[in-house]
């Protein structure tokens, strides 16, 4: 009884001596970068690497991630989708550096990773990993962009592409007006998971008016900026009025033209009567 009591606490303060370490904060990699998960442990007692056995996996999928036994990599169950792209830090391995090299990170490695170290006694520890890929600039289009009058409702468009994740849109006039709650917003992955955003403002016209799109990446902190500014030049007669404004120069310049031939044909006719009656003074 007494050398069973005396194994459980053995066993109790070996338990007690290991000791696992990672970021409490999720960690935060760019798109297409590498990234190292930090996973350190403390022994108090000296080990041989071939006592040493670490593994990561993912935490809700328990997919192998990369393990290490008897001094070797064990990578007979890698996942696929991490096949060359995993390391340890071997030459610190002695020293208590479990971390993880991932290489060549994307937006399907986010998620939750378990970090396992086993030397003699066993502990463990998840870590968050995020995923950021920063937007393209946004461009601000105008719809139409002509024939346009002061009251006449246009769409403005904000397009920015291959970001991640979803970003906040922020549409605002020239006087800093938050105009929000106008605006229809979509978003589309490509084929590495990165979005292009679309956010579509509905607006009715002022001339000399400037419109912003500021579209910010909530991981990274990063703002995309663009606007437009409408001005006077942008307000065009709308092409009704403009035919029926030729139209009535046409008919002005009809009238002005028949108006002469009668005069001229009144004139003529004047004249002819001046002259018969000059005549007719001369006979007599």
């Amino acid at each position: 009884m007494l050398s069973l009591l005396m194994s459980m606490i053995l066993v109790v303060q070996t338990i007690a001596v290991m000791e696992l370490q990672v970021p409490d904060q999720p960690v935060v990699a760019l798109h297409g970068e590498d990234v190292t998960l930090n996973c350190s442990f403390s022994h108090s007692n000296p080990f041989n690497l071939s006592d040493l056995s670490v593994f990561w996996q993912l935490t809700d999928t328990k997919r192998s991630v990369h393990g290490y036994r008897d001094g070797h990599d064990q990578l007979a169950d890698q996942a696929e989708s991490f096949a060359n792209r995993t390391s340890l830090f071997s030459t610190q391995l002695g020293t208590g550096n479990a971390s993880l090299l991932l290489r060549r990170v994307a937006v399907a490695d986010e998620g939750s990773y378990t970090c396992f170290v086993r030397v003699r006694d066993y502990s463990i520890a998840a870590l968050l990993l995020q995923v950021a890929a920063p937007y393209s600039k946004p461009v601000v289009t105008l719809e139409p962009e002509s024939n346009l009058r002061p009251g006449d409702e246009v769409a403005l468009t904000c397009v920015a592409y291959s970001g991640y994740p979803v970003g906040d849109v922020i549409w605002q006039d020239g006087s800093g007006r938050n105009l929000t709650d106008n605006i229809t917003t979509s978003v589309v992955a490509n084929e590495e998971g990165l979005f292009t955003m679309t956010s579509i403002l509905t607006a009715v016209l002022e001339p000399n008016s400037t419109y912003s799109c500021r579209l910010i990446n909530p991981l990274l902190g990063e703002e995309g900026y663009a606007f437009v500014t409408i001005t006077g030049q942008n307000v065009k007669f709308p092409a009704v009025a403009l035919w029926v404004t030729i139209g009535l120069a046409v008919c002005l310049l009809v009238l002005l033209v028949a108006l002469a031939a009668v005069c001229r044909r009144k004139i003529k006719e004047s004249c002819e009567e001046a002259r018969r009656e000059a005549m007719t003074l001369l006979k007599s």
